[in-house]
């Protein structure tokens, strides 16, 4: 290790060299960022943003993405000289440096993890929408029990050449053998899809919905039959599995691809879907939209919110999503479902709403969805967001059109991970 430090040191250092840094602030994406001044460097140092590390730690990092070009480098923290107070064993130590993707933070204490996640959404808003807010990061129930593992009801692995199931080392497509996934439910692991030979290259999915309905496991997308050990051939091979959400006295059930999208963590869908509904209000009788709708995760509780004399239109672009919405809507006269492009279709509605919700993917809404939406002329809009930077960029667009943001909360649907999810309320 010394001997690379004094390489690196030596001059202009290159990717794999280790080098010493100070660790500074969080950064949106799951590192901290540090500075690395370089020979002939007279100014304040390179941006390397670095993985696996705490704000206010001394580490040796391992350069992975470097050039004379780069507006910023990327490292991964090897060995720690200085520790930070929050950091703590990784019970995962598999997604470490080198390892695979999908447990970054696996390395800080479960509370310092929300306090991360807020800083990040406070930056972003700040950056981005010019608004300054301090924003809670709420856990989910359970999760401080179980130390942040075993909330994932849905997992996908690939197969390596030998035939063993793994993930993608970060930033990469190689694919790491793992022996264990410690954020999957006790229903996925009880699976044991690990310690199974596969075929190698394939991707096997597996869905263990939280309210105990029998899993279903996929491989390359197609059921596969864990007792056979072979791909189930039949028409009617169960493809899809049954969801149940509660909030309060009420329940709603839904019907779910296998190979749709669904929320992971096992009490997501009731916590988001209490926290739609608590924003919203009052809206017996009124006109609401449910944009990028899915499955009809909301569509649901929002026909029943309106009741009979209301309206709920959702509008969903995923063909398979929209397939599962209308099996789950229809018996709720008051829901329209539109199939297609959010923006399109917005475009071509016309008329006036009373209250928008919209559950975008990552890449938030943009400027088309949210000029449309303001068009509509709703009261109040409640934006469910699953990454801090596009909630941010999207919070300024609708500030354009009038919109002031009244109140913005995140919640810790991904512990161990830097992915967080947030309910913002925006205000005409």
């Amino acid at each position: 290790m010394g001997s690379e430090r004094r390489a690196a040191a030596a001059g202009q250092p290159f990717a794999g060299d280790v080098v010493e840094l100070e660790i500074g602030p969080v950064a949106h994406g799951g590192h901290c960022v540090a500075r690395l001044r370089t020979a002939g460097d007279d100014g304040p140092g390179r941006v390397v943003f670095v993985r696996h590390t705490l704000p206010g730690e001394r580490v040796l990092a391992r350069l992975t993405d470097t050039g004379s070009t780069a507006s910023f480098w990327r490292a991964d923290a090897v060995e720690v000289l200085d520790a930070s107070p929050d950091r703590v064993e990784s019970p995962w130590p598999e997604s470490g440096p080198g390892g695979v993707g999908g447990g970054e933070l696996a390395h800080v204490r479960l509370d310092a993890q929300r306090a991360w996640k807020s800083a990040v959404l406070g930056e972003q808003l700040h950056r981005l929408a010019k608004v300054d807010r301090d924003v809670p990061v709420h856990a989910l129930p359970g999760d401080d029990e179980r130390g942040g593992l075993g909330w994932r009801t849905r997992a996908s692995f690939l197969a390596d050449r030998e035939g063993r199931l793994g993930m993608r080392r970060f930033r990469s497509h190689d694919v790491l053998h793992v022996e264990r996934m410690p954020l999957m439910s006790d229903a996925l692991a009880e699976l044991d899809l690990l310690g199974r030979r596969w075929t190698g290259g394939v991707r096997v999915d597996a869905v263990a919905p939280a309210d105990g309905d029998q899993p279903v496991v996929l491989v390359d997308d197609q059921p596969f039959d864990l007792r056979r050990g072979k791909v189930d051939p039949r028409p009617n091979a169960r493809s899809a599995v049954r969801e149940r959400v509660r909030v309060g006295e009420r329940e709603w059930a839904y019907r779910v691809a296998a190979a749709g999208f669904w929320q992971v963590h096992r009490e997501a869908p009731a916590t988001l879907t209490g926290a739609v509904l608590g924003a919203l209000g009052d809206v017996g009788g009124a006109t609401v939209l449910d944009l990028y709708s899915g499955a009809g995760l909301f569509t649901l509780p929002l026909a029943d919110a309106v009741g009979e004399q209301g309206s709920v239109v959702a509008v969903e672009g995923d063909a398979r999503a929209v397939k599962d919405a209308r099996r789950n809507a229809h018996d709720r006269p008051q829901v329209a479902l539109h199939a297609g492009d959010v923006a399109a279709v917005l475009g071509g509605l016309g008329g006036r709403a009373d209250a928008v919700v919209l559950d975008p993917p990552r890449v938030g809404a943009g400027r088309d969805v949210v000029r449309a939406v303001s068009a509509l002329g709703p009261d109040r809009v409640v934006y469910v967001a699953c990454d801090p930077a596009a909630l941010a960029r999207d919070v300024a667009y609708f500030a354009e059109d009038g919109y002031a943001l009244a109140d913005v909360t995140g919640y810790d649907l991904f512990p161990m991970t830097h992915h967080v999810e947030a309910v913002a309320v925006l205000q005409r």
